[in-house]
C-alpha cells in the first residue's frame, strides 16, 4: 500500500529570529548569528522535533538597511559542516548562488559536506535577486545580471553541477591492495560540458555520497523560476500568505512536472510560516505587540526600503498611504514585488502598516495557541496548498522550542507527522529515490566505449 502522505518541515535558522527587532529582546543572545554553539542547539532542537531540514540562507551583499541578523553571519557550507558533526539525522540545506559561483567549486563544496554529514545535505539554488544593485560590486561587476538571463545561466549551472556529481560510479574506487588498483578507469567519467555560459571538463575530485547527490532545493516563484523548479528541483520553498494563492501556486507548479517526465511526488512544496505560539490567544498577541513596539520607525522604513529596492521615503510620513509611493519594478525577487503590489492594492495600508506586515512575517491566523496553529497547518496540507512548511520563527530559540514542544505533538497525534525518523539520509526523510548516475548510463549505452 502507498505510504500515507505526511507533513514535511524545515527550520529556517537565522540568529535571534526573522523579526527585525528580535535582537532587542532582553533575553536575546548577543552575537547569536556567529555563535556556533547556539546554531548547534537550534539544529539539535529541530532534530528533536523530527524536522526534515535545518535550513541556512545567505546573502552576498549588505547595507545599512539590511536585517540585523544578516549583517554578521556565517557562510552556509562552512556552517553546514559544523552542524553535521552536531546532529545525526536532520537534513542540512544551505544556499549558494548560480550567479556568483562557478559550478566546479560549488559541486565540490556541497559534495564534501554531503559526505561529512553521511548523506544529509541539500543545495538551495538561488540566482540572487538584487534589488539594490550592490551585489555585483562585490564581485567585480558594474551591474547585476537581468532576471531572465540569471535563470538561463542557472539552467546550465545545475546541469553542470549534477553532471560533476556523477563523475564517479558508486563502486569506482576499488582500492585493491593486492593488485594495486585504486580505481576502475571505466567508472570515472569526464563531463566535457560545452554550453553558452560554461565549459567544464571534469571529473570532480570527490565521489558520490551515500544518497547519490545532494537534494536540489529552490524558491523561485516567477515563471522562469517555476520552469527551472519543475525540471530540476526536489523541494521548493514558497512564501504565499494567502491560502487561495498558495493553492494556485501549488497546482501550477505541480502541473508543470509532467513536461519533464516527472510525477507530483518527486517535488515537495513547503510554504513559509512565522507563527507566534503561546498558551492563550491573548499571550500570543502580547508577544506580537511587544516585538512591534521594539521596532523603531526609522528601522522599519529602512528595512522596507531595502526590501523594495532602495525606495527613498524621506519625503513621506509614516501615515502616507503606500499606494501614493512609486515602487518601480526592480531586478530583484519578482515574487516579492508582485505580492507587495497586490497587498497594497487590496488593503491600502499606510507605510507604518506596511512595514508592520513585513516586520516578522506572521500571518494573523498564525498568532495563537498550539491547537490553532496545528489547525491552520492541517488545512493547508490536506487542501494541497502545501506539502509541508518552512518554519521561520519570529524569535529564536523560543519560537522553535514552542513549536517542537507544543505543535509537533498535536500533528503527530493526528497522524500528520512522523513519530521518528525512518531513514538516515535527507532523501529518505523526503521519500525521494537515490538518483541514478547519468554518466554511467551513458557509458553503458555506448556499449563499453569509455566516456
Amino acid at each position: 500500500m502507498p505510504q500515507k502522505r505526511q507533513i514535511h518541515l524545515s527550520a529556517y535558522l537565522v540568529g535571534t529570529g526573522i523579526h527585525v527587532a528580535s535582537w532587542r529582546l532582553p533575553e536575546a543572545r548577543k552575537h547569536a548569528s556567529i555563535d556556533i554553539d547556539y546554531y548547534k542547539y537550534l539544529a539539535q532542537t529541530a532534530e528533536r522535533g523530527k524536522f526534515d531540514i535545518a535550513f541556512i540562507a545567505d546573502s552576498l551583499a549588505i547595507n545599512e538597511a539590511s536585517h540585523p541578523n544578516i549583517l554578521n553571519r556565517f557562510e552556509p557550507t562552512t556552517l553546514l559542516a559544523a552542524l553535521a558533526g552536531a546532529t545525526s539525522k536532520i537534513g542540512l540545506v544551505g544556499t549558494a548562488s548560480t550567479t556568483y559561483h562557478e559550478p566546479y567549486n560549488l559541486a565540490r563544496l556541497f559534495a564534501s559536506v554531503d559526505h561529512i554529514s553521511n548523506g544529509r545535505v541539500g543545495w538551495n539554488v538561488v540566482t540572487t535577486g538584487d534589488a539594490t544593485g550592490e551585489t555585483g560590486r562585490n564581485f567585480s561587476r558594474t551591474e547585476h545580471v537581468e532576471h531572465d538571463l540569471r535563470y538561463e545561466r542557472a539552467e546550465e549551472f545545475i546541469d553542470v553541477v549534477q553532471g560533476l556529481w556523477d563523475s564517479w560510479e558508486d563502486d569506482a574506487f576499488v582500492q585493491d591492495k593486492e593488485t594495486g588498483v585504486f580505481f576502475d578507469p571505466a567508472k570515472m567519467h569526464r563531463l566535457n560540458y560545452q554550453g553558452t555560459y560554461f565549459s567544464v571538463q571534469g571529473p570532480l575530485n570527490i565521489g558520490r555520497s551515500r544518497q547519490g547527490q545532494p537534494v536540489i532545493v529552490q524558491a523561485g516563484a516567477s515563471e522562469p523560476g517555476q520552469r527551472l523548479a519543475a525540471r530540476t528541483a526536489e523541494v521548493v520553498f514558497s512564501h504565499v500568505k494567502d491560502f487561495g494563492r498558495a493553492k494556485a501556486f501549488y497546482r501550477s507548479l505541480k502541473s508543470k512536472l509532467s513536461d519533464y517526465g516527472r510525477t507530483p511526488d518527486q517535488l515537495h512544496i513547503l510554504q513559509g510560516i512565522s507563527p507566534i505560539i503561546a498558551d492563550t490567544q491573548e499571550e500570543a498577541e502580547a508577544i506580537h505587540r511587544k516585538l512591534h513596539d521594539l521596532l523603531l520607525p526609522e528601522q522599519g522604513l529602512r528595512f522596507l526600503s531595502g526590501y523594495l529596492g532602495k525606495v527613498d521615503f524621506s519625503n513621506y510620513s509614516l501615515d502616507t498611504p503606500a499606494a501614493e509611493v512609486e515602487f518601480p519594478q526592480d531586478n530583484g525577487i519578482q515574487s516579492h514585488f508582485e505580492w507587495m503590489t497586490e497587498l497594497i492594492r487590496k488593503e491600502n495600508p499606510t507605510l507604518r502598516e506596511l512595514y508592520a506586515l513585513l516586520e516578522g512575517g506572521a500571518n494573523r491566523e498564525l498568532i495563537g495557541t498550539p491547537k490553532q496553529i496545528a489547525d491552520v497547518l492541517e488545512t493547508w496540507f490536506t487542501e494541497e496548498a502545501a506539502d509541508g512548511f518552512m518554519f521561520i520563527a519570529p524569535v529564536l530559540p523560543q519560537g522553535l522550542e514552542a513549536f517542537v514542544d507544543k505543535v509537533v505533538p498535536i500533528l503527530q497525534e493526528r497522524g500528520l507527522y512522523r513519530l521518528d525518523y525512518e531513514g538516515d539520509t535527507l532523501r529518505e526523510h523526503l521519500g525521494l529515490e537515490k538518483p541514478y548516475n547519468r554518466l554511467a548510463v551513458r557509458r553503458k549505452q555506448l556499449s563499453g566505449v569509455e566516456s
